[in-house]
């Protein structure tokens, strides 16, 4: 997909791509032990989890997804943006120490940082690309989310014919201004290169996105972009209240 970068602040607003941070992708899948307690003990784990995120919310932007009855692999998306390693570690080691961690497994995790993409320099459709619409504050309705790697045959092709290449991904996203990207490097980090998140309000605006860019030129380039998640986004109580 199209590489380029963008991540949220604590408040949940768009910031420059010039300050790096982590972008720490968990998912969550509730085991059904967990439903067989009384209501009383699952609302107070659910709380007790709420007010971890509360917490950490100074250091740590959270969001909360949803994917219960999307996917059968995972109940729930925690999507933490930090500016220092540390503390998405020290918010991990909080939530094993909660009541409900005990009934969950992580069937997926995934670790990036942002930066700037290296192919804006001097590049007319990476400058103007609508995938970067102007910053604000609004949240969107679903995230698509997947790790991505590319084939190392790209990497050894001269920097100008990559720059190139990207040109034409970045103008088929001019088509979608309501797709808003965000893009994790994770060189070194994990076992994927990128962590790809699509913001959008309709499923139907990234499904034509992506179908377009099958098309083009760097698409062959492609060695993995799967498992791919569809993820409808809450506030974490309304989030942890769709486990049951």
């Amino acid at each position: 997909m199209v590489e380029e970068t963008s991540h949220l602040d604590e408040s949940g607003s768009h910031k420059s791509s010039a300050e790096p941070r982590f972008l720490k992708y968990t998912f969550y899948k509730v085991d059904k032990g967990w439903r067989h307690l009384s209501q009383k003990d699952q609302q107070n784990s659910k709380e007790e989890l709420i007010e971890l995120f509360r917490r950490f919310s100074s250091r740590i932007s959270i969001k909360g997804y949803s994917l219960v009855g999307i996917r059968g692999d995972a109940d729930f998306l925690i999507w933490a943006t930090a500016s220092n390693l540390e503390d998405i570690h020290l918010m991990g080691v909080g939530l094993n120490a909660t009541r409900l961690a005990r009934y969950l497994n992580i069937p997926y995790s995934y670790l990036a940082m942002s930066k700037p993409t290296q192919y804006r320099k001097g590049n007319r459709d990476v400058e103007t690309s609508s995938l970067t619409p102007p910053q604000d504050a609004r949240g969107y309705k679903y995230v698509f989310v997947y790790p991505f790697i590319k084939k190392r045959s790209w990497y050894r092709l001269p920097h100008e014919e990559r720059r190139r290449m990207m040109g034409e991904h970045f103008r088929i996203g001019h088509k979608y201004p309501t797709v808003k990207i965000h893009t994790g490097y994770s060189f070194g980090l994990d076992d994927q290169e990128f962590m790809l998140a699509f913001e959008a309000d309709n499923p139907a605006d990234f499904l034509g996105l992506v179908e377009e860019l099958r098309g083009t030129e760097v698409s062959s380039y492609t060695e993995l972009e799967t498992p791919i998640f569809s993820c409808i986004a809450m506030n974490p109580e309304q989030m942890l209240d769709t486990i049951g």
